[in-house]
């Protein structure tokens, strides 16, 4: 049973997220692109792991919260680039999530245990973090890795691949191998895999 405050929060992150420019068209429809992430990233942690605890809810809700306003351009386009980018991007999530929680009335144990998962921090080692890049890793293979496929030749995404397969545990694993993916996308999974 979701708290009032678990949902208050939510109604906030999607208010933020509903301001994204960038459009994306789901099943007909057309959505903020950032607000359906969110709303992709609940469901998939819901089916990933309906017992998640609260803290983790709301990561999974607020962990792209307007990320079009650091856009990647901005950054050098180049590896070093991109890597800062990511950093500034978690630091910036954080900093929104915060605010939020705190308008919401939110404890800073709360808001702090939401900050560290944001900044991803002890993966592998803490089970929160873990879980919530297993559904990331999920979210980003059931629906942006088809259309990112598109777009590089095959041995990156193969590189791609295997990043995004070590950074999750053996239940994304499993999870992974039963998403509905195209045959294209499961091939290059299974080349992935043998490399």
């Amino acid at each position: 049973m979701a708290s009032d405050k678990l949902k208050r929060a939510f109604q906030l992150f999607d208010e933020a997220n509903a301001n994204d420019p960038n459009k994306e068209v789901w099943q007909g429809k057309e959505y903020p692109k950032e607000l359906l992430y969110a709303m992709r990233m609940t469901e998939k942690l819901n089916a990933f792991d309906p017992e998640a605890p609260e803290s983790l809810q709301l990561t999974a809700r607020c962990q792209h919260i307007c990320r079009w306003e650091i856009p990647r351009e901005s950054y050098e386009m180049n590896r070093t680039g991109y890597l800062k980018w990511r950093q500034d991007l978690k630091k910036f999530h954080a900093k929104k999530a915060s605010a939020i929680l705190r308008e919401v009335g939110y404890d800073q144990e709360m808001i702090d245990r939401v900050a560290f998962l944001l900044e991803k921090k002890q993966l592998k080692k803490n089970t929160e973090t873990q879980t919530l890049e297993d559904v990331i890793c999920l979210v980003f293979l059931e629906f942006y890795f088809e259309p990112f496929s598109h777009k590089y030749p095959e041995e990156k995404l193969i590189d791609i691949l295997q990043k995004t397969w070590r950074k999750m545990s053996k239940k994304g694993h499993d999870a992974a191998l039963k998403l509905p993916l195209s045959k294209d996308s499961l091939e290059l999974i299974g080349k992935a895999l043998q490399a």
